[in-house]
């Protein structure tokens, strides 16, 4: 009887210097994902990390499996490419807010829409942190950075309404600074059969730090965020003593007193597009006045045949009605005309 063999996420790690600056949120990210990979038990020649350019693109270097360092903003490409052809595989792709919103945004949401059955992994530090600080697609307006020396104009992308707006089957958001969380999305992510997007907020301790500061330090996080769980209420604070109730489609923030009770509350339904098309608009500046919490977890996880047993099954199709067919003739089509 072949002996079963337990890994653990060193199993994972490769022999490769890790060349991401001290204090970076990647470390916190990789670690999880190499011990995910242990605790699902696929075997390294099962798993292929993809990515494109930017600093969490070096994420293939460091995991001992297959990968493949694409080309900027072209990774989606590639990885629906990989799926397309060997669907067995388990495929994971990088890519960074630059990556994925700026030069590789038409990429990115034809992936959505098309719903492979692969898992992408949105590294969002809201700075070009590669090439040295420039703002990127979602920094906020009026950021100061050495393309932006008195603030951005642009409007920052929202990840996760984008995804919607793509038509994503899950849809999901993590954070480095709260690894037990992170490692738990990360087992949903890959549990989802289709394109799973999984936006983590990662700290840029040299180019963008702090930046989310006010959902990962322990004296704003309890305000300022929420964890969704299917089937249960939307609740915050430090006591769970507020929550999210829905007046009409609008969302409110409210105390839970003589009030409002648990019962008002609005219950997350992670299969509901409709209400993960509210949650993902949770997208306030926590600083500002009123301000809703911003939604951690599973907002949204539907289903729709994945596009590359669609594919499969439209080859067979067509081998039983026409045989194998003819390359010749379907480059010549079905309307020819002569000249002279």
């Amino acid at each position: 009887m072949e002996k079963t063999v337990k890994r653990t996420g060193k199993n994972y790690a490769s022999d490769q210097d890790i060349r991401w600056c001290p204090g970076c949120g990647d470390y916190s990210i990789l670690k999880q994902t190499q011990s995910v990979m242990a605790e699902i038990g696929l075997k390294k020649e099962e798993v292929v990390f993809v990515s494109g350019i930017g600093c969490s693109s070096r994420f293939p270097y460091y995991m001992d499996t297959y990968g493949i360092h694409s080309i900027h903003g072209r990774a989606p490409a590639v990885a629906s490419g990989l799926k397309a052809t060997r669907p067995e595989l388990s495929v994971w792709l990088i890519t960074g807010d630059g990556d994925a919103l700026s030069i590789g945004g038409n990429h990115f949401a034809h992936l959505l829409r098309r719903n492979f059955d692969l898992n992408v992994l949105l590294f969002n530090n809201e700075i070009y942190g590669l090439t040295k600080g420039q703002y990127s697609p979602t920094s906020p307006i009026n950021k100061i950075t050495k393309s932006s020396p008195v603030g951005s104009l642009d409007h920052p992308f929202n990840p996760l309404a984008f995804a919607m707006g793509a038509e994503a089957t899950f849809v999901a958001r993590a954070m480095d600074r709260d690894p037990k969380h992170l490692r738990e999305i990360l087992l949903r992510t890959h549990q989802h059969k289709g394109t799973s997007l999984l936006e983590i907020y990662q700290n840029c301790p040299v180019f963008n730090d702090h930046a989310f500061e006010a959902f990962t330090e322990k004296t704003s996080k309890q305000n300022s965020t929420i964890f969704v769980q299917h089937g249960k209420p939307l609740t915050f604070g430090a006591n769970q003593e507020k929550g999210i109730r829905l007046d009409g489609l609008r969302p409110q923030a409210v105390d839970l007193s003589a009030d409002y009770t648990i019962s008002d509350l609005w219950i997350h339904d992670e299969t509901d597009r409709t209400k993960a098309d509210l949650l993902v608009r949770m997208f306030d500046d926590p600083r500002s006045e009123g301000a809703l919490p911003r939604p951690f977890g599973v907002l949204y996880a539907g289903e729709r045949s994945t596009y590359e047993v669609e594919m499969n099954a439209q080859i067979e199709r067509a081998i039983a009605l026409e045989g194998e067919g003819d390359l010749d003739a379907l480059f010549a089509g079905k309307s020819t005309w002569k000249i002279g």
